[in-house]
């Protein structure tokens, strides 16, 4: 294609030649002008030539090399903004700080206490009961808070238990509304991780109860304090007379030295009474399907209440101890001011390898079994024996005083099921209610089946 331009020139020139010659004779002088012309486009073809070829002799451009694509970053996992997990029920949280659970649980007791004639009468039988069928929610807030509210729905009725606002970011917490005041170790371990399927007989006596109030509680790595001030419980504050106020507190030593836990502490208490200057302290005899009260002081006039309570226990591995006494002082005035005292010793054994009663923040906690039936073992098994002691007489009131030698059998085939057996031999002195013969001295023998879950 590079010869186009000076071929074609060439060719016209030649094209007409042979016409010129038709036409006439070609002579010597023209046909040297014809040469010369010819030798001149030559020249002119040679010179087109040579700039053709330099320009297209310029070298190619150097191929543009294309850097290799820097290596990506690798991928970071997005954290999602709602989390579910399962403790005996789902858990929602969010990023931000909010949860939500609800809670619950359910303890069906059969029961029976086998007392002299006369002492009970068809209640004291063999009997069931729903002892206990919570339902309620928990969670968080952003910012530090937290709530729980929860009914018992057992027997038909509603009841409120836990009812409550919290409020802390670090070892100080606050806490406002319904809640158990600070009275003592037995009272303040849930009801879902007793040792026996009642609690010591002073902690019924005595009205330990949820109470209204705002408390407060520091935390520390071996100290834990408490205190607050309380009015009545939710379900009495209805009546107007119901208006009395308690401050209440509870110090516990907590260290641990190597596997062993150690908790010692003592609480105080004390009840203005106001409108309703009355008390009774009447525990049932170990079984709750019974509502006959084996000891009783009856209701006397009181305007006041103090007690005063000690507590200790140590657990390492699968062995525990505990202990407690408490001390409680009715207020009449004009007349003497009895001193009733409840307490308590025990000693318990797992009896599965690697399981233990578990012990978190100044009470005992849950029995997780470390080989659940779920997983071919055959959950956590506990022993337990208590004495349990009562002594309602003082200052001309004759209540009565009540002992108990308590065992129980305690199985926990996974973390949130559990059965007990309990049996309980009684003796009493002194007893509210005699025997068919007028006999206030006697025994009486217990049992007891609970099966629970919760979640």
């Amino acid at each position: 294609m590079r010869y186009t331009l000076p071929a074609a020139l060439l060719a016209t020139t030649m094209l007409s030649l042979p016409t010129a010659a038709h036409a006439q004779a070609m002579t010597s002088e023209e046909a040297a002008a014809l040469r010369a012309e010819l030798a001149a486009l030559k020249a002119q073809v040679q010179t087109l030539e040579s700039r053709l070829d330099a320009a297209t002799a310029q070298p190619a451009p150097a191929p543009v090399s294309t850097p290799a694509p820097a290596p990506s970053a690798p991928a970071v996992a997005v954290k999602s903004p709602t989390e579910i997990a399962w403790k005996g029920a789902p858990e929602i949280k969010t990023a931000d700080g909010w949860s939500f659970k609800p809670r619950g649980r359910m303890q069906l007791d059969v029961a029976s206490i086998d007392t002299p004639p006369g002492v009970t009468d068809a209640r004291g039988g063999a009997s069931i009961e729903f002892r206990r069928l919570f339902l309620g929610v928990e969670g968080k807030i952003p910012g530090g808070f937290g709530y729980r509210v929860e009914a018992d729905l057992a027997n038909s009725s509603v009841e409120l238990t836990d009812v409550y606002m919290t409020y802390g970011t670090g070892p100080l917490s606050v806490t406002v509304g319904q809640h158990k005041p600070f009275w003592s170790l037995d009272e303040l371990t849930s009801d879902l991780f007793t040792s026996m399927a009642e609690r010591a007989a002073f902690t019924q006596a005595f009205g330990f109860e949820r109470r209204v109030g705002m408390s407060a509680q520091y935390k520390g790595k071996a100290v834990l304090l408490q205190g607050g001030v309380f009015g009545d419980n939710a379900n009495d504050l209805i009546s107007d007379t119901n208006n009395s106020i308690s401050f209440d507190a509870r110090a516990i030593w907590m260290p641990k030295f190597g596997n062993t836990q150690l908790h010692l502490g003592g609480s105080g208490h004390f009840r203005n009474i106001n409108d309703a200057p009355a008390v009774r302290y009447a525990p049932r005899p170990f079984v709750h399907t019974t509502n006959s009260r084996l000891v009783d002081t009856g209701t006397f006039n009181a305007t006041s209440e103090r007690g005063l309570g000690v507590e200790a226990a140590a657990a390492n591995g699968p062995f525990h101890v505990s202990g407690e006494g408490f001390w409680q002082t009715a207020r009449r005035p004009g007349l003497a001011d009895p001193t009733f005292f409840g307490g308590y010793a025990e000693v318990g054994y797992v009896l599965t390898r690697g399981d233990s009663r578990t012990y978190k923040d100044g009470v005992f906690d849950r029995l997780s079994p470390s080989r659940p039936i779920t997983a071919g073992g055959t959950g956590a098994i506990e022993v337990n024996a208590r004495y349990d002691y009562l002594d309602l007489n003082d200052a001309g009131i004759i209540g009565g005083k009540q002992r108990t030698l308590g065992v129980s059998l305690v199985w926990a085939p996974i973390s949130y099921v559990r059965i007990i057996a309990n049996y309980g031999r009684l003796k009493f002195d002194d007893a509210a209610v005699g025997s068919a013969t007028g006999d206030r001295d006697y025994s009486a023998d217990a049992f007891g089946l609970r099966t629970q879950i919760d979640f």
